[in-house]
This record gives C-alpha cells, sequence and structure tokens, in this order.
C-alpha cells in the first residue's frame, strides 16, 4: 500500500467516525434490568415490661448453677483443678533423669 493509500483510508474511518451518531435510547430501557428500590420495613421499637421486678425474679428463680450443669469428660484434662506446682511435679516426674556428664 501506498503512503497516499493509507492515507485516504486514514481520512475515511476518521470522516466515519465524526458522523457517527448513536441511536438513541428508549425512556423505559432500563425496565427489566433495575430492580426497583423498596424501603426496608421500619423496626417496631422494643416493648418495656411493665412489672421488671417480677421479670427479674423469676429470671433469679430460674438461672442455673455451676452445680447443674452436666460434666463433659475431655481428654488430656486430667491435670485440671490441680496448682501450678502438683502439675509442674507431674510432669517433672514423667522426665527420664539425665546424665550428668552432659
Amino acid at each position: 500500500m501506498s503512503i497516499l493509500r493509507q492515507a485516504s483510508v486514514a481520512d475515511l474511518y476518521i470522516k466515519e467516525l465524526k458522523g457517527y451518531k448513536a441511536p438513541p435510547t428508549a425512556k423505559d430501557a432500563h425496565v427489566g434490568t433495575v430492580k426497583a428500590y423498596a424501603l426496608p420495613p421500619t423496626p417496631k421499637p422494643p416493648v418495656i415490661p411493665t412489672d421488671l421486678a417480677a421479670e427479674l425474679s423469676a429470671y433469679d428463680a430460674t438461672e442455673p448453677t455451676k452445680a447443674d450443669a452436666p460434666k463433659v469428660a475431655v481428654a488430656g484434662t486430667e491435670h485440671v483443678g490441680q496448682s501450678a506446682d502438683s502439675f509442674l511435679e507431674s510432669l517433672e516426674a514423667d522426665l527420664p533423669k539425665a546424665d550428668s556428664h552432659h
């Protein structure tokens, strides 16, 4: 291709680009692609109990205690309830005696 022909093709291309007009979009083109927005329902305020003292005493009567809790056996918890010193002594008792010549 010659330089003159390349220039004329480029000029035609630019002329067509400048003359291009996008087709107009319809005003309702968004229908079906955009979801309608609706405000969420307003939350209701909490109901304040009228007899708070009676509800608190009922709660205190039904509150569980540690004695009522079921005891679950978990592996590796045989040292629970020991003091730190007795726990360390039991660990040291399991260790073999080290040789003094090292």
